[in-house]
C-alpha cells in the first residue's frame, strides 16, 4: 500500500513540475500602475514575416500583470503568434482585486467572470485585454515561453495589422476602450522581460 502512495505522490509531483504551466503570486498591491502607451505612426512601416505582410499602426509599450496565458498550435494565426496573454494594469494588476475574478482563454478570446465585482465592470474592461503576441526574434519567443500567470512583464513593440496574398487579414485594436470582437491587440514584440518582484 505504501508503495502505491509513493507512486501516486511521485506522479503528482512530476505533473506539477513538467506539465502544469505554473502560477506566480506576489500578493496585494498595484504592480503595473499605468495603462499601455501607444503613439500612432506618422508613416506606417510595412515588412514581411513568414509570408505575411505586417503594417505597424502604432508604437506600443506596457507594464502589466499576466492574468492568463494560452499557447496555440492550431489555426492560421499560429504562423505568427504562438501565444496570447491576457494582461491587466492599474487595479487589474492587484491580486486583492483579481483574486475575485476568474479568467480563461480559448479560440483567441479572453473571458472573465465574477460573482461580486471588486471594482466597477467598466474598469475591468478597460484595464485588461487579450493580446496576441508576435515575437520579433527567438529571444522574445523564449521569454514568452517562460512567462507564467501572475508574472509582471514589460514589453516594447508595435500594434500591427496583418495581410496575406490570398486576402486573409488580421487586425489589431488601437484603443483600450473597446470590447468584444476585434478588441484584441496584435503586437509585434521587439522586447519582452519578466520583471516580477
Amino acid at each position: 500500500m505504501q508503495k502505491y502512495i509513493i507512486l501516486i505522490v511521485s506522479a503528482i509531483v512530476v505533473w506539477f513540475l513538467f506539465f502544469k504551466e505554473g502560477e506566480v503570486s506576489i500578493g496585494p498591491g498595484v504592480y503595473a500602475i499605468d495603462a499601455p502607451e501607444q503613439k500612432t505612426k506618422s508613416t506606417a512601416k510595412t515588412f514581411q514575416v513568414n509570408g505575411y505582410t505586417l503594417t505597424e499602426m502604432a508604437s506600443f509599450k506596457l507594464k502589466a500583470k499576466v492574468l492568463s496565458k494560452k499557447n496555440y498550435s492550431l489555426g492560421r494565426e499560429t504562423d505568427l503568434s504562438p501565444v496570447d496573454l491576457a494582461l491587466g494594469w492599474g487595479r487589474m494588476s492587484d491580486e486583492s482585486v483579481i483574486n475575485n475574478i476568474t479568467f480563461s482563454q480559448s479560440n483567441r478570446w479572453y473571458y472573465w467572470r465574477t460573482d461580486a465585482y471588486p471594482i466597477p465592470r467598466r474598469e475591468i474592461e478597460t484595464s485588461s485585454a487579450n493580446m496576441h503576441m508576435i515575437p520579433a526574434n527567438e529571444f522574445v519567443e523564449d521569454a514568452l515561453k517562460s512567462v507564467k500567470k501572475g508574472d509582471i512583464i514589460q514589453l516594447v513593440g508595435s500594434l500591427v495589422n496583418v495581410e496575406a496574398n490570398d486576402g486573409w487579414r488580421w487586425r489589431s485594436s488601437v484603443t483600450r476602450t473597446d470590447t468584444g470582437g476585434g478588441s484584441c491587440e496584435l503586437i509585434w514584440v521587439e522586447n519582452l522581460s519578466i520583471v516580477t518582484p
